[in-house]
């Protein structure tokens, strides 16, 4: 499935159930926020290290979004805002955002079991010292009433190039908003679905167990891969040398061109991905993930080290993929 499915993320909001939610929320119990959750976590058995967003360059907060670490929601909330992040980056909590904690866990391709794990053994570790707000009829009580229940969001980032080129995204939508699912951007809600990338996830919480959320998450994903590749191989079969054509053309941009702005780059990538997916291109699709990552604005601005104009930024970009691509 990593051929489509790109990463899995389980995030469960909870808040505490003696201090007021966010829109009530006073500076001194947004800070108690904090460091009750420090205190409770100590002692995991994981490192972590901890960022609080207040004082921090605006660079750095905007890598960690790049990473889908935290949410552009939580920027807004900087003041208060902090996030514990696992040192191997597959684990994290953000506090002060939208509910008092947003526990996630992260992993490669399909297998948002491991990520499920990661972010029970967090929530469970909590409990052992604190109580959550929680109802015996309606579950977890959250901010947004549609995260009321459970509390729990899985999402997988799918990669649907053929389904997007040949317009069937409409199709798509449709089959997950029957099954309480949704399609948003590569940054969640209200973004754009840049590289052909979405996210798919649950729409409420109330109502389900975890185990069922995760399961029709997971279904949902297998049947929107097994689309994909349908098509696919139609295209190949149809015309393989025009299919093959457009994959090597975006190849050889990626690998030589000297300014490479964003959106150009993320177009080319998707081709580049879509080629090491089926084989094409000598590429691996762990090279074509990370790249991603590297290749956005913040992150390169961060591996220079200094501020840069944007053609600045679109040259250092460029330096960046074609070493990313001479060592893949």
């Amino acid at each position: 499935m990593s051929d489509i499915v790109v990463s899995s993320r389980v995030r469960l909001a909870r808040n505490y159930e003696d201090i007021p939610f966010r829109g009530k929320i006073s500076a001194a119990q947004a800070e108690e926020c904090v460091q009750r959750t420090l205190d409770a976590l100590r002692d995991l058995p994981q490192a972590y290290s901890f960022l609080p967003l207040r004082g921090m360059e605006e660079n750095e907060k905007k890598a960690l979004v790049e990473a889908h670490l935290i949410s552009p929601d939580l920027m807004e909330h900087e003041e208060n805002g902090a996030v514990l992040l696992r040192d191997d980056e597959k684990a994290a909590i953000m506090m002060n955002e939208e509910d008092h904690l947003r526990i996630q866990g992260f992993a490669a391709g399909e297998n948002l079991k491991t990520a499920a794990d990661s972010a029970f053994f967090i929530e469970d570790t909590l409990q052992k010292h604190l109580s959550f707000a929680f109802d015996p009829q309606w579950g977890y009580l959250t901010a947004c009433p549609t995260n009321t229940g459970t509390g729990l969001r899985a999402s997988v980032m799918l990669h649907l190039p053929m389904l997007t080129l040949l317009k069937q995204m409409g199709k798509v939508n449709q089959l997950a908003a029957k099954l309480g699912l949704t399609l948003r951007g590569i940054y969640g809600e209200g973004s754009e679905a840049q590289g052909n990338l979405y996210q798919l996830s649950n729409q409420v919480t109330l109502g389900r167990t975890e185990q069922e959320i995760i399961q029709a998450v997971t279904a949902t994903a297998r049947q929107m891969a097994e689309m994909e590749r349908v098509f696919r191989e139609r295209a190949w079969e149809k015309d393989s040398v025009a299919f093959e054509d457009q994959l090597f053309r975006s190849y050889g941009l990626l690998a030589n061109a000297r300014r490479m702005p964003i959106k150009e780059f993320m177009a080319h990538w998707s081709n580049l991905r879509l080629g090491a997916a089926m084989g094409k291109l000598p590429v691996s699709l762990s090279a074509c993930d990370e790249m991603l990552t590297a290749a956005q604005p913040a992150h390169v601005r961060k591996a220079t080290g200094k501020a840069l104009t944007d053609p600045e930024t679109d040259a250092c970009r460029s330096r960046i993929i074609r070493s990313a691509i001479a060592g893949a």
